[in-house]
């Protein structure tokens, strides 16, 4: 399996797999940063480029988003998918995911200590970050990122290319549009409409990206 990026949050992918006893033939991708060691605590490799990542995808072509950002995780799905990727999800065995009907789509992060309860539903290339709770009939779509601590009540809906910071609550049957910011701490009270951020308790539109 290849994991993209290399640094930060790609080093708690690696501790996931490594919880999942799933690192064998594991390596790194990082074209940008200029001062990594050829090999990731000495036994990852890390590829440098597309025709390294295409050469390793004709045997195995599994790959992780170890990348936060929601617009840049969808940018670097697309990129990898492009040249015969196979997105995979990545699951801490410590996450508490219960056991009706929830579902968890490709290319998903969700780390240790995040709490999944039931009738849930996750799309594509979503990151649930460390220790995040996540109540019932909750819909996430694609590619929002939830920051360590978030905690989402039961009968929300998050809109796609969301980003939640530390710490944020949104209390239950709130409805948050498409690429919202919430700041770190907020607590959600009210719908939030599509490209703006909210801050504070309670939360109010401090920003709208739209105009």
């Amino acid at each position: 399996m290849l994991i993209i990026g290399a640094k930060g949050f790609a080093r708690e992918v690696l501790e996931v797999l490594h919880q999942d006893n799933r690192t064998e033939g594991l390596a790194f991708y990082d074209d940008v940063s200029a001062d990594l060691p050829d090999l990731i605590h000495g036994q990852f490799p890390v590829l440098r480029n597309l025709e390294e990542a295409k050469a390793r995808f004709s045997k195995d072509p599994r790959f992780a988003l170890g990348i936060g950002i929601p617009a840049l995780r969808k940018k670097l799905y697309d990129k990898f998918m492009a040249i015969g990727g196979e997105v995979t999800s990545t699951v801490s065995p410590f996450a508490r995911i219960g056991h009706y009907g929830n579902t968890i789509a490709e290319g998903c992060n969700i780390m240790t200590g995040a709490v999944l309860t039931t009738g849930i539903y996750v799309e594509k290339g979503v990151l649930i970050n460390l220790n995040c709770t996540i109540g019932h009939e909750t819909v996430i779509e694609e590619f929002v990122e939830l920051s360590p601590g978030t905690n989402i009540s039961g009968n929300c809906y998050i809109g796609a290319h969301t980003f939640i910071g530390t710490n944020a609550t949104i209390l239950p049957k709130i409805r948050i549009g498409k690429h919202v910011v919430i700041a770190a701490g907020a607590v959600v009270t009210k719908d939030v409409p599509d490209q703006t951020m909210v801050a504070g308790i309670p939360a109010i539109i401090k920003k709208d990206f739209s105009a």
